[in-house]
């Protein structure tokens, strides 16, 4: 692997892999007044949640690294401390991504993206009204990380209001992934769309504890057939199969005739954890090692 020391690697191409490597990024399109009540629209892909009391969100307008100027977002925002942070969808990247561009101080970034300004509720800043989720926001606190090049400029907020599409939430009322469709950001001029099959379920391991990849057998730990996450899946077991489930399986038609091939069982593994049959992947695995 290469090793590269950031202080040695010059700001630019630091900043070009961090780009591309702490990616996907959520884009926080905010919408800030300055002192004089003029729209500013801008997105930024610096940004997070960062807990629920209060409510957070976390956004960086970053320090020019060409001229070390502040974008006008940050100065908006030093003079009236109030955002709307606003979700990205698909339909609206294109739009999304020209209102990025540095007009002068003054311009309206709604009207030349093409985007409807619509009054908040509790703050000065329009909302996006194509946007399917908003957050009205207060300014906690501006910390500037260094003043220099490229430096950045957290903008810690407060969420005073939320606005959000009932056409996005499912029969549980929860966002649904698919029906945001949301984009996150990734280095250069990339995007990800977080629909369809770029989006999938990981079960989390917190109401029940794994019995943990270092519970497998070392044939099926160092497994040349078996990745990462089929390792991952399996340790996400809350059990090790019994030795009744495992004789079980000594009469299965399909088992016995690849049962003294360890590539066709692992592989044949394999497809069980892809169709979330993690359980009898693992019995299969053990049978394998059983009849050695």
């Amino acid at each position: 692997m290469l090793q590269i020391d950031p202080n040695e690697l010059g700001n630019q191409k630091l900043f070009k892999l961090l780009l591309s490597g702490v990616a996907p990024r959520p884009i926080a399109f905010a919408s800030t007044i300055d002192k004089n009540g003029r729209n500013n629209l801008a997105p930024f892909s610096f940004y997070n949640a960062f807990g629920v009391n209060p409510s957070t969100l976390i956004f960086s307008p970053s320090r020019r690294g060409r001229d070390n100027t502040t974008k006008h977002t940050l100065e908006n925002l030093k003079e009236v401390p109030e955002v709307v942070l606003n979700a990205v969808s698909y339909s609206m990247v294109h739009q999304m991504s020209l209102a990025s561009t540095e007009y002068d101080k003054g311009v309206d970034e709604f009207i030349k993206s093409g985007f409807d300004p619509i009054p908040s509720k509790l703050v000065k800043p329009k909302r996006v009204a194509q946007s399917p989720l908003q957050f009205e926001c207060k300014v906690r606190d501006i910390v500037e990380i260094s003043g220099k090049p490229g430096s950045g400029n957290l903008v810690i907020c407060e969420i005073v209001y939320i606005h959000i599409d009932q056409d996005i939430l499912d029969a549980n009322g929860d966002i649904h992934p698919d029906k945001i469709d949301l984009v996150g950001r990734l280095g250069g001029d990339y995007y990800v769309r977080t629909s369809g099959d770029a989006n999938f379920l990981v079960p989390k391991p917190i109401a029940s504890k794994g019995i943990g990849v270092d519970a497998l057998p070392e044939s099926i730990r160092f497994s040349e057939y078996l990745t990462g996450n089929d390792l991952g899946r399996l340790g996400n077991l809350e059990k090790i199969p019994t030795e009744n489930d495992i004789n079980s399986l000594r009469d299965n038609r399909d088992i016995i005739g690849i049962i003294n091939n360890r590539k066709k069982v692992h592989l044949y593994a394999r497809t069980l954890i892809s169709a979330n049959k993690v359980y009898e992947a693992l019995t299969v695995l053990l049978l394998e090692q059983s009849v050695k």
